[in-house]
Formats: C-alpha cells, structure tokens, sequence
C-alpha cells in the first residue's frame, strides 16, 4: 500500500514539475541577462530584495491561516452579484489630440498622451492564473481583447505575476508592439515567447531612459516581489514616473506601502496622476499590498494632483468584498481631501481634470 501511494506521490509531482516547464510559465534569465542581474545593487542571496525588509506574510502570520481564511472565510460578497457594467471606447479612433486613460480593470489600462498609445499591464484572457478554470474574470469586465487594441508605442510590464504578464494576450498583442519597458529579468520571459530582443528595454530602479520626442521614463521601486511558479524574485518588480511633453503620470505597480513613495515624490513631484494599486489586500500579507488607506497616502507622497485606482474589480485575490477597495479608498480620499477619479471598465478618463468620479459600483 505504502508503494502505491509513493508512486501516486511522484506521479503528481512529476505531472507539476512538467506542467511549470510549459511555455506560459515562461523562462529564468540565463547569460548576458543573468549576468546583468547578478550586478544589480538590489540583487543579493539568489534574488532581488525590496528596499525595507519584506516579510511575505506579517508577523504570527502562517500559510496555514491563509489557506483556512482564503477557502472557509473569504467574503460571500467577494464576486460582483450581477454583471459589471462597461463601455467600449474605440481604441482606435481615439482623436490624436486627447490625453485620456480608458481602464480594463484590474491592473490594465490604456493611456493616450501627447501623441504616444501606451499599455500597462494587459490581461484579456479571462483568467488571473496558469490554469485558466481558475481566478477568473468577473462577469462583464472582459469587453476588451487584444483585437481591440491600437498599435503601441510602448508596452509597461510592471511585473512578472500571472495578473500583469499574461502570456495568451501578449502573444496576441505582439504585432502591435513597438517598444516594451519592464524591470531586469522579465525580458527573458518575452524572448522565449517569441518577441524580438530590440524591442525590449530592461532596467533597474533608478534608471533614466529617454525615449524621445519629449517622453522620458524614469524606473522607481515599488514594494513587493514576483515570480510565475515557485522560485520568488528573479525578475525585478517595478513602478514608473513618466514624464511627457505635457504630462508627468506615476505607472505604479503592485507595492506595499513604504517610504520609496515620498522619496519618489521629493525627486519627482508633483505628479499630475499617480496610478496606484487598491486591491487583493489583506492584514495577512500587508508588506506586499497596501491597505486601502495607505494608497491615499502614498497619492499624498508622490504630491499627485490627483490618483487613479487600479487592481481591483476583476479578480479576487484576496478575501474582501469585491467592491471594499474603493469604498474605503473613497472614504479616505474624502476624508484626506485628495483628488481621485474613478470610472467604468472602458470609459474614457480626462488626464487632464482633476477630479472625475463615477459611483458606478454602488449601483451593482
């Protein structure tokens, strides 16, 4: 008996161990690629670190407390109980001269400035995770595809997890690329699927690149880590401060709260818009995501005239109510009197008023 059930043992390891060798899970830096990360200043003991010590889960915290509350106390309100409502803004027949953000939510958004399509961080595949039964997109917050999508100027990885890098939608995507900006590490994911090594530009934080026609992009930390299977952190997690002709936008990415934010505002500041994360969080694992309040906080250290928040309303990855990101983040913007705007799935969002909010979710 003790035979059989090794041999099953192995079996279901071997299967898993085979299953991660598959293309979508991507590929560790090796050669030139390596080499360059092993001289990183952030990079040490066989992986990249965060600027403060990073706990993943907070102290007394264990993965079996997780598991129990992820599976038998997750919130019953954690999945929209009717569809999302959208709009479908054409991508491609937005007039040349209009500086607006169209959000897919979660953490993908379209931004059109001084001229330049930029993408961020674009999943349209329906699902969140390696297997696609599983994490999968609520109801109605998939009106986009990548058939929708303009040519690129320029594509931001902020990170390697299967919510930001979707490996189905960026293969659909790749003919419409022109220039993709993510952090050190990731690049080796994109070369394996296909894409020309010239178009990729790889940086550390605290980096200037200069991509002409009066955009530069400036490559700042964030708070967190990465990683599409077992191994954490071989690829560099990232947040931006894009300056262009008119515009400067913080792109941020997944980040615990941390005092990078003030120093990227001291050196950078006043940002016209800072793109933050509010979602997925959890007093669990409160290094690696922000609770709601402290993205106010973080929108006031990068002296952002106004904020926009992302990574929620697509995917439950954490145990609170779907739609808590935003009323919390409302209440303390309110309360703090930051400007904040807000709108549908699809909706095009002026970048250039401060404050444009629609309460669509309290309708849902």
């Amino acid at each position: 008996m003790l035979y059989y059930i090794l041999l099953v043992i192995i079996l279901i390891v071997g299967a898993i161990y085979l299953f991660m060798q598959t293309i979508p899970f991507g590929k560790y830096a090796s050669g030139d690629r390596l080499n360059a990360i092993k001289n990183s200043p952030n990079y040490s003991k066989g992986q990249f670190q965060n600027q403060s010590v990073t706990p993943a889960l907070a102290e007394g915290i264990n993965m079996f407390m997780v598991m129990n509350d992820f599976f038998f106390k997750k919130s019953k309100t954690n999945i929209p109980p009717k569809t999302l409502p959208s709009v479908k803004t054409d991508l491609k027949m937005l007039p040349p001269g209009e500086n607006v953000l169209v959000w897919f939510g979660h953490s993908s958004y379209f931004l059109q400035v001084d001229g330049k399509k930029i993408l961020v961080d674009p999943v349209f595949s329906g699902h969140a995770s390696p297997l696609n039964f599983t994490t999968k997109s609520f109801m109605g917050s998939d009106v986009y595809t990548a058939d929708d999508m303009p040519a690129i100027d320029f594509l931001f990885i902020t990170h390697d997890h299967w919510d930001h890098l979707d490996y189905r939608t960026v293969i659909k995507l790749k003919p419409t690329i022109k220039h993709i900006i993510t952090g050190l590490g990731v690049g080796e994911h994109l070369v394996k699927w296909g894409f020309d090594p010239e178009i990729i530009i790889e940086k550390d934080w605290n980096e200037e690149m200069d991509l002409k026609d009066g955009f530069k992009v400036f490559t700042t930390p964030s708070r967190h880590f990465s990683g599409r299977g077992f191994k954490r952190n071989q690829s560099l997690w990232m947040s931006f401060v894009l300056q262009t002709p008119t515009l400067k936008i913080f792109i941020g990415g997944d980040s615990g709260y941390d005092t990078h934010f003030k120093k990227i505002g001291d050196t950078f500041g006043p940002v016209d818009i800072a793109i933050l994360e509010c979602g997925q969080y959890n007093p669990y694992w409160k290094y690696i995501h922000m609770m709601p309040e402290e993205v106010v906080q973080a929108a006031r250290d990068l002296k952002a005239t106004a904020f926009f928040p992302i990574h929620w309303s697509k995917f439950s990855l954490a145990t609170h109510a779907w739609d808590d990101p935003i009323t919390r983040v409302m209440a303390e913007a309110a309360k703090q009197q930051v400007n904040l705007k807000t709108g549908l799935i699809g909706e095009k969002i002026p970048l250039t008023t401060t404050n444009n909010v629609n309460y669509w979710w309290t309708k849902i």
